[in-house]
């Protein structure tokens, strides 16, 4: 890993492209606290695994940072065409950031949002010419005891195939746009691909074979699983569905092996905030994806 230049301070960034020493320099640092690093955790399984969803991303940049004693107390993973993510950073840490990633032109940072906000309010004093906007205010949630859904809906649940590809690709651009972002076929496909080859999805199905949910579960790492995406198509929503195929994958992660099972849901939607507490998830921590976009000449 390298060093970039930076002023003084009590820290430093050390920084790479290759996943396996990012893995080998933060492994530890990420696991420490599985729930608060599940994103870069399950991020780095992915690219390790070589999943379909992160073909083509040889411009990757990862890194530590270590404090004046030498010990990693930070992390950065940025797979573009996507937002940076940050772990939990002091303010030393979101300044030197920004400058150790001098040129680069990320859309926008995730993690915490007490560390978001620093990144983002250094990069705003780096770069005048760019404007700082909230796109999802977030919140994480730990499973504690599951509780199924009484009377849940008539249906079952099944692991999606290869058999299912067109329909989960229809359905992860419908959740793309579900959460505001543009819809991008060729992520939505590289992403259904990716999670059937490890059964990461599952549909809740009517009694006839009837698709009518979807839930997904991330790669187990460290012994944690984060479930999601979830998705109902908008005429069959409020009925059950989503919470059903919820709990369906919670309680597959558990009988896998699963120590903790996390998920993170969207501050704006007090539906599904109210329907994962119901199940058995309790709040953790909030987060957040700031977007950065060119000021108004």
């Amino acid at each position: 890993m390298t060093t970039p230049p930076s002023s003084p301070c009590a820290g430093a960034w050390e920084l790479t492209s290759d996943p396996a020493e990012f893995a080998r320099a933060a492994g530890s640092y990420l696991r420490s606290d599985r729930a608060l690093h599940t994103v870069q955790l399950s991020v780095l399984a992915g690219l390790l695994a070589h999943e379909p969803r992160f073909a083509g991303t040889p411009r990757a940049r990862f890194g530590v940072w270590r404090n004046g004693a030498g010990e990693v107390t930070g992390s950065l993973l940025w797979t573009p065409p996507y937002q940076l993510n940050v772990s939990p950073l002091d303010a030393a840490a979101a300044e030197q950031l920004v400058a150790a990633l001098d040129g680069a032109e990320p859309r926008g940072v995730g993690g915490t949002a007490e560390a978001t906000e620093a990144v983002a309010r250094a990069w705003a004093r780096r770069r005048p010419g760019v404007r700082v906007e909230r796109r999802l205010a977030q919140r994480l949630y730990r499973l504690d005891r599951l509780t199924p859904p009484e009377p849940g809906p008539e249906g079952r649940a099944r692991v999606a195939g290869a058999g299912d590809l067109e329909l989960l690709t229809r359905w992860c651009r419908g959740f793309q746009l579900a959460v505001g972002e543009a819809p991008d076929e060729e992520h939505a496909r590289a992403l259904a691909e990716g999670r059937v080859s490890y059964g990461g999805f599952t549909l809740w199905e009517a009694t006839d074979g009837t698709p009518l949910s979807l839930a997904g579960l991330q790669r187990r790492t460290a012994g944690s699983v984060r479930v999601g995406p979830v998705y109902t198509p908008e005429p069959l929503r409020g009925r059950g569905y989503a919470a059903a195929a919820t709990a369906a994958v919670s309680r597959a992660a558990l009988d896998d092996g699963a120590d903790e099972v996390v998920l993170f849901t969207d501050l704006a939607n007090p539906t599904s905030n109210a329907l994962y507490q119901r199940l058995g998830y309790r709040p953790v921590r909030d987060f957040a994806v700031l977007r950065f976009t060119a000021a108004p000449a």
